[in-house]
C-alpha cells in the first residue's frame, strides 16, 4: 500500500528537515546535551523500518527500540508523518553525490542507476513513498542534483533532461521494486520460486494445450531465448530476483542507447 509523505505540518516537517527548528539546534546552553535527539530518533525509525518494514513503523515501536516512551518523543518530532518525511530523506543521504568525471556520462548513468538500485533494495520501505509528492529534503534535492548533473554531460536541452530525469527515476525504482517482492516472496508465501513457476507452468500444458497457437508471439519468443548460463556467484539467489537484475541491466542499456540517439540527433541539428 503506497504511503504519502508530506502529511504532517508543513513548516515544522520542512525546518526539521533543514535542521532549522530542532531542539538540540535551539539548545545551545552549556551542560549534558539531552539525551535523545531528532537524529536519534530517525536513526531508530530507519531501524524499525529496515527490519520489519512500513507497517511495524509507528512511535510507540521506535520508542521501545530507544527504551523511552512514545510521548518522549513527540519534544524532537510532532508525530509519525513528520517522523516517515525525515527518514526518507536521512536514508537518501547515503546516495553518492560525485562520479568521476570523465566525460563518458553513460559510464556515469550507469554507476548511478546500480548505486541506486541498491540504495532502494537496502531501504525497501522507501519504495513504499509515493513520488507523486516529494519530501522536498536536502538529501532527496542532492540526489537529483546528482543526476541532473551526470545528464548534463549529454548537452541535451534541459526540457528534455527534465523528462530524463523522471524516465530514469521511474525505471530503477520500478525494477528494485521487483527485486524487492522477489525476495518478500518466499518467506510471504512460504514457497520457493522454483517451485512456484515449476507447480504452475507444468499445468499449462493440461489446462491450456493449445498456448502456443492462442499466444504466437510470446511463445516465439520464449522459444528463441538463448538460455542464460548459470552465475555460481548467484546460486543463492531467488529465481524472480535473478530474472528482475537482468531486466534491469538489459532495459538500462536500451535507455541509454535511446539517449545517446537523442544526442546523435541534436548533435546533426
Amino acid at each position: 500500500m503506497v504511503v504519502f509523505a508530506g502529511q504532517g505540518d508543513a513548516r515544522r516537517s520542512m525546518s526539521l528537515l533543514w535542521r532549522a527548528d530542532r531542539p538540540e539546534e535551539r539548545d545551545r546552553r552549556p551542560g549534558p546535551r539531552p539525551a535523545l535527539s531528532v537524529d536519534a530518533i530517525v536513526a531508530a525509525a530507519v531501524a524499525v523500518a529496515d527490519e520489519k518494514g512500513m507497517d511495524a513503523l509507528s512511535m510507540r515501536a521506535v520508542g521501545e527500540r530507544l527504551g523511552r516512551t512514545a510521548m518522549a518523543l513527540y519534544t524532537y518530532v510532532p508525530g509519525k508523518n513528520e517522523l516517515l518525511d525525515l527518514m526518507y530523506d536521512a536514508v537518501h543521504a547515503e546516495l553518492p553525490t560525485r562520479y568521476p568525471d570523465t566525460g563518458d556520462w553513460r559510464a556515469g548513468l550507469t554507476d548511478w542507476a546500480r548505486d541506486t538500485l541498491e540504495f532502494q533494495l537496502r531501504h525497501p520501505w522507501v519504495l513504499r513513498v509515493s513520488q507523486a509528492r516529494p519530501v522536498l529534503g536536502p538529501h532527496e534535492y542532492a540526489g537529483l542534483d546528482t543526476l541532473v548533473r551526470l545528464l548534463n554531460g549529454t548537452g541535451l536541452d534541459p526540457a528534455v533532461l527534465r523528462r530524463l530525469v523522471g524516465t530514469l527515476s521511474h525505471f530503477v525504482r520500478g525494477c528494485a521494486g521487483t527485486v524487492a517482492e522477489a525476495r518478500q516472496a518466499a518467506a510471504a508465501t512460504g514457497e520457493p520460486d522454483e517451485e512456484w513457476w515449476f507447480a504452475r507452468s507444468a499445468l499449462l500444458g493440461e489446462v491450456a494445450p493449445d498456448f502456443a497457437e492462442r499466444y504466437p508471439s510470446l511463445s516465439a519468443m520464449e522459444a528463441a531465448s538463448v538460455p542464460q548460463p548459470p552465475d555460481p556467484s548467484a546460486a543463492d539467489v531467488p529465481h524472480l530476483e535473478r530474472e528482475a537484475r537482468r531486466t534491469f541491466e538489459a532495459g538500462l542499456g536500451v535507455l541509454l542507447d535511446g539517449i545517446e540517439a537523442a544526442v546523435r540527433r541534436a548533435g546533426a541539428r
